[in-house]
Order: C-alpha cells, then sequence, then structure tokens
C-alpha cells in the first residue's frame, strides 16, 4: 500500500497530471476536495432513485455539486465536457459496512494488530481507501478499526485533500463487552498484554457503556457500533449467542441519537437481532440468523439490513487456502446459507436492505462482487444498484449529499461498459471515478 501512496505524493510533486482529451486533470496529492467543475456526457444514466433509464444525458458538475441534469443543458463557457457516451453512469456507490483501515492478510494471525505501530496501521488505510475509491465506492461507513480513532484520522486526510478516498463515517472504536465480538483478545496471550488502544470500547453494563459511547462521540466518531452477539472472526464468540444486554444497547444508542448520529448493531443472533431494533439500532449488521418476526420488526421500525453475503465465500476458499484459525472457518461455514436464505426472506417482506460487505475481510478491490449474489438471490439489478446508492444515503443521515444523480448532491460519479441491469457484474469492472467534481480515475487507468 505504500508504493500506492508513493505514486500518488510523486504525481503531484513532480506535477505530472494525466489530462484527457478536454483538459481536464487526474487527480493527485494534494488537492482540494470538492472542487471540481466539469459536465459529463452519459450515453445511459442510471440516477440511483428511479426505474427509468435516462439516454443521452448531461449532468453539469459546479464546484463539486450537481447543478443541472438532463439531455439539453447549457454547459458554461470554459467547462470542460467528459464524454462518457459509450458508458453507463451512475452516482458514486455507497458501501454500509467497510474495514479500510485493514485487510485479510493479517486475519490468520490477530495478534500481529498488537505490534503494528499507529502510523503503519494508517499508511495502510491510506493505501485500502484509494483502492475502495477506484473500485467505485465514493461513500463508506468504516465500522470499526481496532486502533480506537485510526479511521477518523484517515477520514480527516481525505477530507483535507491529504489522501484518497472515499467520503467517511466513521465508528471511533468497538464498543463491546470483554472478550466480545470486538475485543482483540487472542488465546495464549494475556489480555494484560493487549494495548490499550486496541481496547478503548470494552465496557460492562449501561453506565460504562454509556461513557465509553460518549467518549466515542467526543472524539469525533460519526456513529457507534455495538457488538451485540458473538462474531465469526473472533475467538470464543457464538455467533448465534448475545453478547450485549438490551439495556447495554438501549444506552449506546440513547447517546448515539441525542447527539444526532446512527447506531449500527453487529448482530448474528436471531435473539440479538430483534434486541438491538428494539432497543434503538439504526441498521443491523450481518443479521445472518434473521428469523420472520426479525424482518417484521426491522420494516416496522424503519431499519436497515446490511447483509454481508459475498464474504462468505471468500473466507471458505482463501481463507481456507490461507489458514485462518478452523474457529473461524468452522463459524462462517456455520452462517453462510442460513444468510442469505435471510436476505431472500427481507427482500420479499420490503424489509430495506443496504449495501454492505465487510471489506478488510477480503479485498477492498472486489467490494463490488457482493451485487451479483445478490441477484442470485432474488434481488432486482435496480434495487441492488438502490442499495448501494439512493437507500444507504437516507440510512447514513446524507440522502441530501450523496446516493445519487441529483441537483444539489455532490458530483459523484461512476462509469462502466454495458449494462448493469441485464448484467450486474458489470460494476465489478468501473472505468471512472467522479469525486466533487475531480476525476479520480478515467478509462485505461488501473490505479
Amino acid at each position: 500500500m505504500t508504493t500506492l501512496r508513493r505514486f500518488f505524493l510523486a504525481a503531484a510533486v513532480l506535477g505530472v497530471l494525466v489530462s484527457c482529451s478536454a483538459g481536464v486533470p487526474t487527480v493527485g496529492l494534494p488537492h482540494q476536495p470538492d472542487s471540481g467543475s466539469l459536465a459529463v456526457r452519459c450515453g445511459r444514466l442510471i440516477d440511483g432513485l428511479s426505474d427509468q433509464v435516462l439516454e443521452d444525458t448531461i449532468v453539469l458538475i459546479e464546484n463539486g455539486h450537481i447543478v443541472a441534469v438532463g439531455k439539453d443543458v447549457v454547459v458554461p463557457s470554459g467547462i470542460p465536457v467528459i464524454d462518457f457516451s459509450g458508458y453507463t453512469v451512475l452516482p458514486g456507490l455507497i458501501e454500509m459496512h467497510a474495514h479500510v483501515m485493514e485487510g485479510p492478510d493479517q486475519l490468520n494471525d490477530l495478534s500481529a494488530y498488537y505490534k503494528i505501530s499507529r502510523e503503519d496501521q494508517l499508511e495502510e488505510g491510506r493505501g485500502y481507501a484509494a483502492v475502495t475509491l477506484m473500485a467505485g465506492f465514493t461513500s463508506v461507513r468504516n465500522l470499526g478499526a481496532y486502533q480506537g480513532f485510526l479511521a477518523r484520522d484517515l477520514r480527516d486526510e481525505i477530507n483535507g485533500g491529504q489522501a484518497i478516498g472515499p467520503r467517511m463515517q466513521v465508528a471511533g472504536y468497538y464498543l463491546t463487552i470483554p472478550g466480545g465480538g470486538g475485543d482483540l483478545v487472542v488465546p495464549g496471550i494475556p489480555q494484560e498484554a493487549i494495548p490499550a488502544e486496541l481496547r478503548m470500547g470494552v465496557s460492562r453494563g449501561p453506565e460504562e457503556f454509556r461513557r465509553k459511547a460518549q467518549a466515542a462521540i467526543d472524539g469525533g466518531a460519526d456513529l457507534l457500533k455495538v457488538i451485540a452477539s458473538g462474531a465469526v472472526l473472533a475467538y470464543g464468540g457464538v455467533p448465534g449467542e448475545p453478547e450485549m444486554t438490551p439495556e447495554e444497547i438501549r444506552a449506546v444508542a440513547k447517546v448515539a441519537h441525542a447527539a444526532g448520529k446512527k447506531l449500527a448493531a453487529h448482530a448474528h443472533s436471531t435473539r440479538s437481532i430483534k434486541e438491538a431494533i428494539l432497543a434503538g439500532a439504526d441498521t443491523i449488521e450481518h443479521a445472518s440468523l434473521i428469523d420472520e418476526e426479525g424482518v417484521r420488526l426491522a420494516k416496522e421500525h424503519d431499519v436497515a439490513l446490511s447483509m454481508d453475503i459475498y464474504n462468505g465465500d471468500y473466507i471458505d476458499t482463501e481463507g481456507r487456502r490461507q489458514g485462518w484459525p478452523q474457529e473461524f472457518l468452522d463459524k462462517n461455514l456455520a452462517l453462510v446459507e442460513a444468510q442469505r436464505k435471510g436476505f431472500e426472506m427481507a427482500y420479499r417482506n420490503g424489509t430495506p436492505i443496504v449495501y454492505g460487505t465487510d471489506t478488510g475481510v477480503y479485498p477492498h478491490a472486489d467490494g463490488a462482487k457482493q451485487f451479483r449474489v445478490m441477484v442470485e438471490r432474488g434481488m432486482k439489478p435496480m434495487d441492488a444498484i438502490r442499495a448501494a446508492t439512493s437507500l444507504p444515503a437516507r440510512y447514513m443521515g446524507w440522502s441530501d449529499r450523496v446516493g445519487a444523480v441529483q441537483q444539489g448532491r455532490f458530483g459523484d460519479l461512476i462509469a462502466v461498459r454495458g449494462d448493469p441491469l441485464e448484467d450486474i457484474t458489470v460494476l465489478e469492472d468501473v472505468q471512472a471515478v467522479i469525486k466533487g467534481g475531480l476525476i479520480f480515475k478515467r478509462p485505461g487507468e488501473s490505479r
């Protein structure tokens, strides 16, 4: 990942900015975010809101925001036009469950996190963030990093134009019980040996959870995340069993909502899913063992399900090949099909489902691979696209900013060859990425 960042830095220092035919440079470092002005000529446009696909449409972006969309848009003099008439253009994609600071290579030895320095981990995160953006994800929720507030620092670098990456909402740290799914314990290593910055959210009882939740908000978290049930990629926990009590979850939810923030609840367990919904969670992460009552409750309470129904395949193949702990492999295998059936049930019921994949468990460049599984499991392609655009924007509280090609929102666009409504897998090969009216990737570039 260091090599990727050095490339961007060298490009900025040397002035090596690749220009397109319209004279618009590809962004380097440093840069002024959300400052671009350009017009995009779209062969086909999926706006993220309607079922209609628009043909031969112009999207006009000025100072980072969309100001007009239509066939007869007049482009002001001096604003360059980029021709994507041979492509399908969509809103920048939204990933609702990412771990941008981490990658799958560490999962065969979690104790590696005890030794890595904060700066080295941040440097890895910079690389993963750039890869995430180049894959077409212009906004993400980063739902935890083992080192407290690490993702906050990366978010601030991206917002300041010092790093390349998506818009980020970040949880400060995992809110989890001692030895729970967010506590980085490793068999054979005493808990006293675990660095304190890896356990900032470890709590017991409603009052301690309340204090740690408030500390996360005060430290700059955009949302909070609780580990309500056992986890797959953690030692000792049972995904099908609760870890936090309803009172503990409720205490965190009150802190989040008082600050105008959202609460994401990691919950595989049938019981924990329902308890988290009733305690005030805004999204349920994984929802692997959801039942009909849970599906109904989520819809009634307007709680979105973020179901990572692709990464089980990666864990069972690549994780097995890489020698991940057998405990992790066994727990994953027990949940994969149940989670996918729960996804089918939730979709049939009209329960809101947002695009969340758990990237970091598998490579960030492959974030779009889940679309295929969603469609195979019965979701209409347009609904799958909305699950990664306008719908998550609403559950992030960012409907006025991202998720649709609409006047007033940020100029965040991607372009793909082919028609994702006919073949959803074309989203796995994003050809161009525009964020805030600035071109970060254009056809023919592999970065």
